[in-house]
């Protein structure tokens, strides 16, 4: 997909109210309490034919495409709602720019969104290593502009110094080391840890490794860049270590050809994954080798939380298909930058990326995934932070919810 502007066309107002009950700002730095970023009050000289801009950046196109689809949806979701709301005397439209989640073409697109300087925030970028590529570009702009990432888990990027990043979902520190926990408190004994090289896959495999062995558990630990075919030599290799179990950090399309060259070399341990995998492009490129599989991921199924059964119903309605992997934590980012917005404005702020990033620092928004409030890293406050356990049965993934909580 080519990078363009997309002006949302607006969903029914029912369905913007109806979401009223799933979300609530809290903030009490400017405008009243909100649901779902709908509401509140704003000054009189704004109005309804102002437009403020909201960019995405992740991959639209090329093998992990389908990560960044679900969050350019959700986040598309919200900016419907807000529109046709009639609770805001302003629109919103979003910018996504493709980066294809490549660390090497993400710069250019981080760069077409810096440029256009209506643009007042973005969402994202949606993946680690492209994070690491741009985000100094976006908090070194002249000025900066604030970014909210709603997936991009490497544990490394809260300790960088950026001051207009932010980061809405658990990173692989804390789901590498419950993921760990639970293969060690479930019977796991000697585990295989594989990575793909990726600033994610190789952050979150780290972090496994290094708790597991922590807890006692034998660990091999091997790397096998992303670029591969053949995942049958390192397939063979992780049957005659004699591992229990394995855990492949790394992202969906190869982990489809793993699983496949597991099952072909005999393997018979437990396999999991971390969120990178837990998409559909997995369960459809691995086929029947995908079912057993387990997914540790700081995110929300949307199909069955309370909170999100709007959101679902409103999702598959749109775009004929349920909402997947990060698509409700796309959803929170924008309602979380549209709530800013309007905050500015309640406080008689004219709105930019200036007055939006001191607002989204003092932001206490309740989202439909979890309350967003920031650490001075820009990473969420601790109590928001759960990881939940995922289960591939019969070609679905399905969760088994709090990974805390599950023996």
């Amino acid at each position: 997909m080519r990078s363009r502007v997309v002006t949302i066309v607006a969903l029914g107002a029912a369905g913007a109210l109806a979401l009223a009950a799933c979300s609530s700002s809290k903030n009490g730095s400017g405008g009243s309490t909100n649901s779902g970023g709908l509401g509140g009050n704003n000054s009189t000289g704004n109005t309804a034919a102002q437009t403020y801009k909201i960019g995405f950046i992740g991959a639209l196109s090329g093998p992990n495409a389908q990560l960044g689809i679900n969050e350019r949806n959700g986040a598309e979701i919200a900016i419907d709602q807000a529109n046709a709301s009639g609770k805001y005397k302003f629109k919103i439209t979003m910018v996504p720019s493709d980066s294809q989640g490549d660390p090497t073409k993400a710069p250019a697109a981080a760069t077409t969104l810096i440029q256009d300087s209506s643009i007042v925030a973005t969402i994202g970028p949606a993946f680690s290593g492209e994070s690491l590529a741009v985000n100094g570009k976006f908090c070194g702009a002249s000025p900066p502009m604030p970014i909210v990432t709603a997936s991009a888990s490497n544990g490394t990027l809260g300790s960088q110094g950026w001051t207009c990043w932010h980061r809405i979902v658990p990173n692989d520190n804390v789901e590498g080391a419950q993921g760990a926990d639970w293969l060690a408190r479930t019977g796991s004994h000697k585990v295989f840890v594989l990575n793909d090289l990726s600033a994610y896959g190789k952050g979150v495999a780290d972090t496994v490794a290094k708790e597991l062995k922590a807890k006692g558990v034998s660990v091999t630990s091997a790397g096998v860049v992303a670029t591969t075919t053949n995942y049958n030599p390192i397939a063979e290799q992780i049957k005659s270590s004699g591992a229990d179990a394995l855990f492949y950090g790394g992202y969906d399309a190869q982990a489809a050809l793993l699983a496949k060259a597991l099952v072909a070399a005999g393997f018979k341990g437990r396999t999991v994954g971390g969120n990178g995998i837990k998409s559909s492009v997995f369960t459809k490129n691995a086929g029947p080798a995908g079912n057993g599989w387990y997914m540790t991921c700081g995110c929300q199924d949307a199909t069955v939380a309370p909170t999100a059964q709007q959101f679902a119903s409103d999702y598959q309605a749109k775009f004929n298909t349920p909402p997947s992997t990060y698509s409700p934590e796309a959803f929170d980012a924008a309602n979380l930058l549209i709530d800013t917005i309007n905050n500015v404005i309640s406080g008689g702020g004219t709105v930019d990326r200036t007055t939006v990033m001191t607002q989204l620092n003092k932001e206490n928004f309740q989202g439909i995934t979890t309350e967003i409030k920031f650490a001075a890293n820009g990473e969420l406050q601790t109590t928001s932070l759960t990881v939940n356990l995922y289960h591939q049965e019969k070609n679905v993934i399905k969760s088994l919810g709090n990974i805390k909580e599950l023996n």
